[in-house]
């Protein structure tokens, strides 16, 4: 068990009872909705992931969901780090990560926030044109360059490829080359086939890519030796990630075979999107009846929306699943869930089928740990979500 922040951790036994727990908070008097984080799940998928692909090290993509917690629990069990920014550099260094787990992995940044990497030792640190690595050049030549190279897989929910990742045939040559010529050591390639993929085969296409692009490399001069697989890894479906593990390290024995090579993945949601579901209260309800008084549908208004923790309808294309604690339901109804903003964007599901519900109770949302808490915003006044964390109680 790791060592992490201890001080409000609620432990249980056995197997983890939602509804159970709930009832030990005052939410009735809670304005703002409530995250339940069962750090249990994390730990568990930490050792699911290190089954399934032992030859892959995770670095933890710290912009999916920056909580201290997860951040900690993740750093003692022998996590590496994703970070994308100064802040986030500092947050881990500060939960005393070393600078060596750490990769600078956003091909675009600040020369401040490259400044402050130099500062801390941050050496590892993705570049995907030949622009960026005149300015890192300038102001941390000492880096250790990481080449992102565009493979997109042909079906993912969040496509990247339109901002980052240079053209692996036309354009990567250039940048090892520049890099050589600038006494910069290019120590590896990365890339990012997307999340939510679902074609399994990018992996392979990818990985082909990168042996080549190791090779190069080789050629002229550079100490390759690390291959970065991004991330983008499904956190609520086992049987999917564990089909792309299988292709992963077929895919790695078969193009780098011979070729001494660190692999690291940079999942986010991975670890947190199960871990976390977010409980709201009904607090206003709307019937819509047909012509003839019929009831067609009932809106639900809850305590948190797309401004809040929600917001990964926007951009992150979650399929929100809804639970209710009725435990007697003889009837449900079609359904329609609002947030609590005065914008009629703010919605968050419709044609559901639930209880008639009444002002006061609760519905809980599963698998609401990534993207969420770290873009929500009181938008309106509206408080997001406090966070209550759990830990299975033999896991200390």
């Amino acid at each position: 068990m790791p060592t992490a922040v201890s001080q409000t951790i609620n432990f249980y036994k056995g197997k983890f009872q939602l509804k159970n727990e709930i009832k030990k908070f005052n939410l009735k008097n809670m304005d703002e909705a409530l995250n339940i984080c069962d750090l249990t799940t994390v730990i568990n998928k930490f050792y699911t992931w290190k089954q399934l692909m032992p030859n892959v090290t995770p670095y933890y993509a710290v912009k999916c969901n920056d909580d201290p917690y997860i951040i900690k629990t993740l750093a003692d069990l022998g996590a590496g780090f994703d970070c994308a920014s100064k802040n986030e550099i500092k947050q881990v260094l500060e939960l005393g990560v070393s600078p060596e787990r750490i990769i600078f992995a956003n091909p675009m940044k600040a020369t401040s926030h490259i400044e402050y990497a130099k500062s801390e030792n941050v050496t590892d640190s993705t570049v995907d044109n030949e622009f960026e690595l005149y300015k890192i050049f300038k102001s941390f030549g000492e880096s250790n360059v990481v080449l992102r190279f565009l493979s997109e897989a042909e079906n993912a929910l969040c496509p990247l490829g339109d901002k980052f990742g240079c053209d692996a045939f036309e354009d990567a040559a250039a940048v090892i080359l520049l890099a050589g010529s600038l006494g910069m050591n290019v120590i590896g390639v990365s890339f990012h086939v997307g999340s939510g993929c679902s074609d399994y085969p990018a992996y392979e296409r990818a990985i082909s890519t990168g042996a080549q692009l190791f090779k190069f490399g080789k050629l002229i001069g550079h100490h390759m030796t690390l291959l970065d697989i991004g991330g983008g890894f499904p956190g609520d479906n086992d049987a999917m990630f564990a089909k792309i593990a299988r292709v992963v390290n077929s895919s790695v024995d078969k193009y780098f075979k011979g070729i001494p090579v660190r692999v690291i993945g940079e999942p986010g949601r991975y670890f947190v999107a199960a871990a976390y579901t977010l409980v709201c209260k009904v607090y206003s309800k709307r019937e819509i009846r047909d012509t003839d008084g019929r009831l067609k549908k009932i809106m639900y208004y809850i305590n948190d929306g797309a401004y809040g923790t929600f917001n990964c309808l926007l951009y992150d294309h979650i399929n929100i699943k809804a639970i209710h604690f009725e435990s007697e339901v003889k009837e449900t109804f079609n359904s329609l869930i609002w947030g609590p903003t005065c914008d009629a964007l703010d919605k968050i599901c419709d044609n559901l089928y639930l209880p008639n519900l009444k002002e006061g109770d609760f519905i809980a949302f599963p698998n609401m740990g990534a993207y969420t808490i770290p873009t929500a915003s009181p938008f309106n006044g509206f408080s997001v979500p406090k966070t209550r964390y759990f830990l299975r109680s033999d896991f200390l």
